[in-house]
Order: C-alpha cells, then structure tokens, then sequence
C-alpha cells in the first residue's frame, strides 16, 4: 500500500495544490470549492507521473485507488462506465504545474465501444451525436494513445465531406458517420495491428499512460526548453466526467479571456462553436465565432459566462483563460488558468489592474517578465509602406516579421540556421510544429482563431501571427499561397503583419516599436524595487539621447574606437598607424584630439547629470588599416596604369608594409589596450586631453558632467599606477593652466583573470571596475568568441556539455567565480569601489540577476536592452530570476 496519496477527487483539492496536482486539477478543485458548474472528477498528481517515469509498472500500484475513483465518480454521475443504458463517458487531460498549452496530450468520450455507442444514443435521443462522439474517440485514441497518423482519418473525413458538398464536420450525417467509424477502425486495425479496444478499463489505463508518457514527448520537451520550465515537475492526469457541447445547435464549446490577451482591453474576449467539442476550437479546424455572438445565440448562458470569468478574475487576481462546454442550454466550466497574453497586454493588464486596486505595483512589476520587455521591442510595419495587400485574418499576436516563405516546421527550422528569416505558413499548426514557430520570425494561418495553437503559442513566444485567413488557400503540396490569380511560392518574400491581421507581398519596411505609456509606468515601477542600476553602451551623442530616453542612469562604456571609423578620420587614423616618428604620430593625434573633444563634449553634455565611463582605445591597430587584398588591388591598378613608381604606389607599399609588420598570430591576446598605451603614450594622452578640453567647456558652460576614464585591459597593478600617473597629471595641468577645477574617475576594465586575482592590488590605482565579460569569457575559457560560436558551441549545447552559450548567458561557475574574487578583493581596497558589468551580459536576464547577486552596481547594455534590464534588475530584488 502506498503511503503517499496518488489520486484526488476534485473536492479534495485547491489552487494552492498546483505542483501536486497540477495547474488544470488544482483550479478544477478550487472552482468546486467555489460552487461553479465544473464536471465531476479526480486527478492523478504530478508525482504519480514522476513515479511512472522510474518505473511503468507503478501505476499497477495505485489501479485500485483509480478504480475506486472512477466507481465514486459513477455514482456521483449516476451513469455507468462502459455500459448500461447511461454510460459515463470521460476525458483524459494532461495537467502540468506550469501551463503548457497544447504540448501534451487529450483523449476525450473515453469508453466508448459499439455497445455503448447505442446506449449513448438511446440516452441522449440522438444516434448521430453518439456516432459522431465515436469516431472523434477513435481519431483522439488512435493517435495519442497508439501513434496512428491523424492524416489518415483527416483523409477519410475530408473525402466524406466532398463526396456530401458539405464543408463543416457537423454537417455530416448520421448514416455517413456511422460509416465514418467503420472506416476509422479499419485504419486503427491496420496501423496498431490489432482491433480498436472495445474494453473501457483498458482505454483508461493506456490512456492514462499516454497522457504521462507525454510529459516527455518531444514538443512538450522543446516547449520546457524555450520558456525555461523545468523537466523535473511532471504532469498530472485530470480524468473528468464528460459533458457535450456536440449534441446539437443548444450545445457548443468555447474558449474566453477575461481581458484581451492581444492589447489587454478590459473585455470578455474568446470564441465558441455552436454543436462541436473542445478540441475543435483550439486546434482550428472551424473557425469560431467571437464570444460577443454568444450573447444573441444563448443570451442566459452567456450572462452566467459573464458573472463567473469576472468573478473567477476577481478570485485569482489576473487575466483568466477559460474553457467551457454547453449541453443542452447548461453552462459547464472546463478549465481555468492564468492567460498567456501578448507582451503589450501584459503590461497594459498589469497596469490597470493595479488601478482598479486587484494587485499592488509589485505585483505588477512581476508579472511583466524580462521576455515580454524584449518583445515590446518588436518592430512594427511602417505606416507608410505601399506593399499590396495579400490577405487580411486575425490579428492573433502583434509585432511584425518579413521573411521568406516556409510551409513545412522542419524546413523553418534548417532554413533559419542558415540565417534566413523565415514566414511558416499553414492551414493551421499543431504542437508538433512548436519547434518551426520558434525559429520562424511570424506565422500565418488560414483556418483558426484567436485561441487557436498558432494564437496562443505565438503569443507565448513573441512571434508576430495572423491566423484565420479564410480567403487565401495554403497548399502544402504544392508549398504555394494562392488568392484569387495571386500565387506566392516557397522562398517569396512576404510581411506578417500581426498588429493589423495583414499579410503583404514583399518585404515591407519596419519601424522600431514605441513605448505605451503604459510600459513607462512599468518601468518606472521597476526602478522602484531594483537595487542595481541600469546603464547603457553608447558611443556616439546619438547614442547618449536613446539611452536616456529609454530610462539609463549612466553610460558605462563609450568605446573610443568606434569614432575612428568615421570616413573623414579613417584616414587620419591610419597615418598615425603608419607613422615612422613620434612627429607624424603627434601631428596625426592633434588632428584626431579636435575631432575628439566634440565627441565628448557632446556625449556628456546629452548625459548631463549623470555618470560616463569612456574608454580608451583598445582594439589592435591592425583592426584600422585597409585589408591586405585590397592593398595589393590598388597596387596592382597603379602599376597597370603606368604608376608603379609614383607617390601613391609608394604610399601603398608602405601601408602593405605595416599591415605586415602589424600582423600577430593571436591578435585579440596581443598589441592592444593598455599595452598599446604603455608603448606609445603620446595615444592614451591625446585621449584624456580631449576629454578634459571637453570638461572644460561644459564646466565653462555650467553643465553638471560626471567623467570616468577606463583603461582596457589591465592585467597587472603596474599598468594601472602607469597610467593613473598620467591621467592625473594631464588634468592637474589643465586644471592649472585654465584655473578651474572638475572632478574625474579613473578605473578599469577586469577582463583577464589575472586582473581578478589580483584586484586588491589593481584598486590601490582604480577608483571603479568594470567587468568585460565578453574579453574575460574568452580568456577564462580559451576560446576565441567568433571561430568557437562559427564552429562548435552549438554542437557543444546540442549535446548537453555546456548548458548553454556562456557568450550569451554569463558562466557562473568560471567567469562568475572569478567575477567575486575581484569584487571581494577590490572591495577589501576601498569599500566603495563603484563595480558594474558592460559586456553583452548586461542585458541578460539570468546574468543580470548574478551581478545583483554579487553587489555589483550596475550593468551596462546596449540602449535598446536598456528596458529589459531595467525589469530584470527588479526581478532579480524580487527574486522571482536567480
């Protein structure tokens, strides 16, 4: 006898109970407990499932529990599993502790055979409803429970419809469905090697096991992979008394949203079908019809609908997806969830919710995650484009996508590793496809509606989706879209244009999005709960302006370098690369220190107020000169021209000659950052006083500037104390000679893990770190950033030996270890030693939340990350990402 309870009835449990009995029986339970017209049944928790996962032979177990549950669940009913003259029909439901739509498996009118097929008729006075319960039983089992293609009843169906002249499955007779169940039995036979199972108890338990071993079928897998849901929870298995929305036109089924789950508007908003089943409406064979209408066809069920999704709001305090079922004019409650929404609903709901006073801001802050930010920033098609109009469906999921077209998941998913963005287009998805939805850029569906798979999923991950395109017909055959004489091919370009319902021929131009004030408020609510700041990368005033407008409190990295590749000073630049003596080397610095000065001046003048830590040049020189082909092409058309002993053939072979000279077998481990300083001082000079000239006007000018000088890759406290030394005395010198006094910092970049270790030394000269974790991911694990992600890192995540890109998402093991060793030691220096991050990790969630976790003061992203890691910062105060 097993010592821990495996099954529950409904009135057992409550929506505290998820991880147990998963989200779907957990809010079952908990609408019993509030008296809502919920169907009867009970739940094998998450844990059975995890128990059946080490071994199968555990559900011999707990068989007696579930059969006293299902002979409870008889009487309860009054109607008689399998037999007798009212039979007790079941649905078998997945039911995970996190939702999962559409990821795991269904069976419904479980215990259905040619016995009870008649005794449903008799008892519901309607043999075509019966028969019709019958073959979806079939198709469900056949495919879920024994892997038979769904293709081949689809074919079957899809010939009977012809053959009648009728287009919807509910238009079909009573004599033809009959027919129907033969022939799905046939196939059944022929695909499983065996006849259909007539006993209802067997039906149960495979069933049952379906459902769990679904837990680890491959999209459900992928599904917990990309939303970052961990393997280890299991699912639960809802079996539930059924009730039928198929029985005729005073049935139906549906699916709602207590708020618009696109744009949030404070609606009841969702579909329903009149004379079908659940299944019917999410899979997007039928296209439904909207909610609304449902008050004209059923005006008291709709009312009743109305009180309990508000109510059911109310008790759960967010958006509630709800499905329900109609038999017979009666409303019955299926299921109850947290929505999935669009990113902008997300925050809009979020924000009216803390105004109508159901959540406080925390809350609020909390539910807008760090992904939905990142997909605010999708960009929208630009109100001006002129492209033509293909088709117009639903507008299931907002933002916008071009891209080449793709019909089939598996394509979607090769084309896009070879860096194509692709548009999937379907008659409808399923959630086999969820890996082609995740690496197409939109989706677009003929049949479905705003609650279809593609819908919700789409919604779930960001992707711009239009569903429910009736007027164009998608071919997977031939892979063509085709309206009207209009036909759109594999590999066309087209525009998904999610926020409107519009597909457009041709790559539309896009705009980037623009923040509701909605989504400021958000972020002003997040600045609240964060302890750490949020600066940004930006090297230009242009830069500065964004950064700001997005909410930064500082630059932390203004890289030098990048104002050098202007065309106007390309060329300077590389005279002083080419120089001979330390004349030409000055006289091309006091060229380049006026252009200098105004990039500075105009970067600390946009971030008034407010810190900027401009490094100085880092990069090889050789990163400045023209390449060594194109050199020996302008050599070459000089000597073809006659000029082969000319000035300019001269100049050529002199910079082919530095090329050369300048060439290093590891370049990124070479001549560069401080080292190119030591050697040639006169460089990092020319910078720090274009700086300071630059403070110098603004001081004049009366503007609050907060200047930090960075020197790039330090290793060792001796280069630090070099130019410590010099910084300081080119400003003492311009603060003599102008009489006027400003205030600086100086620090430096940890990017090697030497400068980690020995940090306390470096501190005696630095008065801020920053980490450079993209330089100190490199040299910490050895590898060279574009050969390893060009040739191996993907390989090495595929197969599970690093968990996931560390260029991508901060390695918390090597480059994190060595992160605290320099801010434990720096610290032990000077106590208030300011520390941030300004690799690309600073806009990384999980990474952000590290930094917060090692009391750095800040991260530094780029502008447009500036949002996402402003959210993640308070969620890492939360706790809600570690």
């Amino acid at each position: 006898m097993n010592a821990e309870k495996y099954v529950y009835s409904f009135k057992e449990g409550n929506a505290e109970m998820k991880n147990l009995l998963g989200g779907k029986g957990a809010n079952l339970a908990q609408m019993v407990q509030y008296n809502l017209p919920v169907p009867q049944g009970f739940i094998l928790t998450t844990h059975a499932c995890l128990e059946y996962g080490k071994d199968e032979k555990f559900l011999d177990s707990i068989w007696d529990d579930v059969t006293a549950a299902m002979r409870a669940l008889e009487k309860e009913t009054g109607k008689t599993f399998g037999s007798g003259q009212n039979p007790l029909l079941v649905s078998v439901r997945s039911g995970a502790p996190i939702s999962m739509p559409g990821m795991m498996d269904t069976v419904l009118n479980l215990g259905l055979n040619d016995e009870s097929v008649e005794s449903l008729a008799k008892a519901a006075s309607d043999r075509r409803f019966a028969f019709d319960s019958y073959r979806r039983f079939i198709q469900m089992y056949g495919n879920v429970v024994h892997g038979v293609n769904g293709d081949a009843f689809e074919e079957v169906l899809e010939h009977v419809k012809k053959g009648l002249g009728v287009t919807f499955d509910n238009e079909i007779p009573e004599k033809s469905l009959v027919e129907i169940v033969a022939k799905f039995k046939e196939i059944f036979k022929k695909a499983a090697g065996f006849d259909f199972p007539s006993d209802p108890w067997k039906q149960l338990r495979n069933a049952v096991e379906a459902v769990f071993k679904s837990w680890g079928n491959p999209r459900a897998i992928t599904y917990r992979k990309l939303h970052k849901i961990p393997h280890t929870l299991g699912t639960a298995v809802n079996i539930v008394s059924m009730v039928y929305g198929n029985l005729g036109d005073d049935c139906g089924t549906g699916v709602c949203f207590t708020r618009n789950p696109s744009d949030g508007t404070k609606e009841l908003y969702g579909e329903f079908l009149v004379n079908a089943q659940g299944e019917d409406v999410v899979a997007g064979i039928r296209t439904p019809l909207p909610i609304a209408q449902l008050k004209d066809a059923m005006p008291a069920v709709y009312d009743e609908l109305f009180e309990i999704t508000t109510n059911l709001e109310k008790a759960y305090k967010d958006m509630q997806d709800i499905e329900f079922t109609i038999e017979r004019n009666k409303l019955y409650i299926l299921q109850t969830r947290n929505g999935k929404r669009s990113a902008g609903a997300a925050v809009k709901i979020a924000v009216d919710m803390v105004n109508e006073g159901l959540i406080d801001k925390k809350t609020a802050v909390g539910r807008v995650t760090p992904e939905q930010v990142e997909m605010l920033l999708h960009r929208q098609v630009d109100p001006k484009a002129e492209n033509e109009v293909l088709a117009k469906g639903l507008p299931a999921s907002p933002g916008a996508g071009v891209g080449v077209v793709c019909f089939d998941a598996d394509d979607a998913v090769e084309l896009a590793k070879t860096g194509k963005k692709v548009i999937l287009a379907r008659p409808e998805t399923c959630p086999d496809d969820i890996h082609g939805l995740f690496a197409a850029e939109a989706i677009v569906t003929s049949r479905g509606g705003m609650t279809s798979h593609a819908a919700v999923v789409a919604r779930g991950l960001g992707k711009p989706c239009v569903s429910g395109c009736e007027d164009i017909f998608i071919d997977l055959n031939k892979e063509t879209i085709s309206k009207g004489d209009k036909v759109v091919r594999k590999g066309d370009t087209i525009t998904v244009d999610g926020s409107t319902g519009r597909v457009l021929l041709g790559g539309a131009p896009l705009m980037e999005a623009s923040f509701s004030d909605d989504f400021k408020t958000v972020l002003s609510w997040a600045d609240e709960y964060a302890r750490l700041q949020v600066w940004a990368n930006g090297d230009t005033p242009e830069d500065a302006r964004r950064a700001r407008s997005f909410g930064a409190r500082g630059i932390g990295l203004c890289r030098t370098e990048h104002m050098f590749m202007a065309a106007d000073r390309l060329p300077v630049m590389q005279r002083l690369v080419v120089a001979d003596s330390y004349e030409e080397r000055v006289a091309a610095l006091d060229e380049l220190k006026v252009m200098q000065k105004e990039d500075f001046y105009g970067i600390l003048k946009e971030m008034q107020g407010l810190p900027v830590i401009i490094r100085l040049l880092d990069p090889p020189l050789h990163e400045f000169m023209p390449k060594e082909r194109d050199l020996e092409e302008e050599l070459a058309e000089l000597v073809a021209a006659g000029k082969e002993h000319s000035p300019e053939a001269d100049r050529v072979r002199k910079v082919m000659a530095k090329v050369e000279a300048l060439k290093e077998s590891n370049p990124m481990l070479g001549f560069r950052g401080c080292r190119l300083g030591v050697v040639y001082p006169e460089i990092p000079a020319m910078q720090a006083s274009a700086i300071f000239e630059a403070v110098l006007q603004l001081v004049d000018e009366g503007i609050d500037i907060h200047p930090e000088i960075m020197i790039p890759l330090v290793g060792v406290k001796t280069e630090m104390e070099f130019f410590r030394k010099q910084i300081d005395e080119i400003a003492r010198d311009y603060m003599e000679k102008s009489g006027k006094k400003f205030s600086y910092l100086v620090g430096t970049m940890i990017e090697v893990p030497h400068a980690a270790f020995v940090a306390d030394q470096i501190a005696e000269y630095a008065e801020f770190f920053s980490f450079g974790t993209n330089d100190l991911t490199q040299t910490t694990f050895g590898y060279s950033r574009d050969d390893a992600e060009g040739k191996f890192l993907g390989h090495y995540e595929d197969k599970g030996i690093l968990p996931v890109n560390p260029f991508h998402e901060l390695d918390r093991d090597g480059v994190g270890a060595l992160m605290e060793i320099a801010v434990e030691k720096g610290r032990k220096v000077n106590s208030k030693l300011s520390i941030g991050i300004c690799g690309e990790h600073g806009g990384n969630p999980s990474s952000i939340a590290f930094c917060h976790a090692a009391g750095l003061n800040y991260v530094s992203c780029s502008p447009f990350r500036v949002p996402v890691a402003r959210i993640s910062a308070a969620h890492a105060a939360m706790g809600k990402i570690s």
